[in-house]
């Protein structure tokens, strides 16, 4: 059982299934994306300030691996920790379908920091995760 430290809840919408009436493949990166900005915000950690400082923390790496599918309509919940790995933050994610709880989705996405526009190591990130590391 994975140590989840964050979780959002949100609902499939229409236009984000393709043909066959499944979530189109390209939109789970989206749903992963969104709950990590907000775990983020829910940290006081701002992607613009830490910009203004000359940290973008960008992702190097994402690998899916896909479950059973949601359709429109559906609630789902993605559900994240976090591990810390050289300078890599890697976001451990998985999304749900809300109603019986079957994995849809499971992600690692690593991230990197990159201090004025090279490779290094965030201390401001660090420290601002420093209870989930």
């Amino acid at each position: 059982m994975a140590n989840y430290i964050f979780e959002l809840k949100d609902k499939v919408r229409d236009y984000e299934c393709d043909l066959q009436g499944i979530v189109n493949n390209a939109n789970y990166q989206h749903y992963l994306e969104h709950c990590r900005h907000e775990f983020l915000l829910a940290n006081n950690i701002s992607f613009a300030q830490l910009h203004e400082q000359g940290t973008d923390a960008v992702v190097a790496r994402l690998t899916m691996q896909f479950k059973v599918p949601l359709k429109s309509g559906d609630e789902y919940v993605t559900k994240l920790w976090i591990r810390k790995e050289g300078v890599r933050y890697v976001f451990m994610q998985d999304i749900f379908r809300q109603n019986d709880m079957k994995m849809s989705v499971r992600a690692q996405v690593d991230t990197v920091c990159l201090i004025n526009g090279r490779l290094g190591e965030s201390e401001t990130l660090n420290e601002l995760l420093k209870e989930y590391l």
